[in-house]
């Protein structure tokens, strides 16, 4: 049986892309979900007929995460709608525009910082008493962060705004894991490198990059939603596990080898 039968998450970002692979995969195995979206409604109704046919729960709410307020109202509601909290995935953020250091203006940074880490601290943030009193109850939880390759790296021309959120995001994962490992809170993050399928890199990685970034991955491809899905459940199943504050790597072998 699995161990995420009946566990209840929150997916930020979770209905396009690698956050809607990870929402099927998680509710693939056993989890009530509740996810978090922007714009996108329709894809949001769509999961939840697709949870419905599994005989799962799955609700969803829009929000605008560069917020206080309604980061915590999105909180509320998933926490409401799923009776409590027991996993956390901080899919959350993207990259605004390729712009150089020189480029970057002060509205640009900021709003790159807000979106990518100012979203995962805000949620978290709210999410975290629950995930609290779900740890005590049932011996864990957990909290999976979305960084990138880039984090590691410094990214690709026009990315280091992208870059240093994403490996401030790191950072991050660390403190709260030393912060709430006493409380029974595992908090691990994700590195995917060039995932395609996603609009991500659609819109921001050329046809022409892509086969160039592809011919120097050892795996000869580039990955997939599904790909870093299932490191995501793998990371969330450890709510009662000994890992924490880790980074996994999910970029073909590029980074480290």
């Amino acid at each position: 049986m699995s161990k995420l039968l009946g566990k209840r998450v929150l997916v930020t970002a979770g209905a396009q892309g690698i956050g809607l692979a990870i929402s099927r995969q998680l509710l693939a195995a056993g989890c009530e979900v509740f996810v978090h979206y922007h714009t996108n409604a329709a894809a949001a109704r769509a999961l939840t007929k697709e949870a419905k046919a599994l005989g799962r729960r799955c609700g969803s709410a829009a929000a605008d995460l560069t917020t206080s307020e309604a980061s915590n109202a999105l909180v509320a509601q998933a926490v409401k709608f799923l009776g409590g909290l027991d996993i956390l995935i901080n899919n959350a953020g993207t990259m605004l525009a390729r712009r150089s250091m020189a480029d970057s203006d002060d509205n640009f940074w900021a709003g790159t910082m807000s979106l990518n880490v100012g979203s995962v601290r805000r949620v978290t943030r709210a999410a975290t008493p629950h995930l609290i009193a779900a740890a005590k109850k049932a011996g864990g939880a957990s909290i999976v962060n979305l960084s990138s390759l880039a984090g590691r790296n410094g990214g690709g021309p026009g990315s280091i705004a992208y870059a240093t959120a994403k490996g401030a995001l790191l950072t991050m994962t660390r403190g709260l894991a030393r912060e709430l490992g006493p409380q029974g809170v595992r908090v691990n993050a994700l590195t995917p490198g060039l995932i395609l399928g996603t609009a991500f890199h659609a819109t921001h990685t050329a046809p022409e990059a892509q086969k160039s970034i592809i011919a120097g991955i050892p795996l000869g491809r580039a990955g997939n939603p599904d790909d870093v899905a299932r490191a995501a459940v793998y990371l969330a199943s450890e709510f009662d596990g000994f890992i924490t504050g880790a980074t996994l790597d999910i970029n073909g072998g590029v980074f480290g080898v």
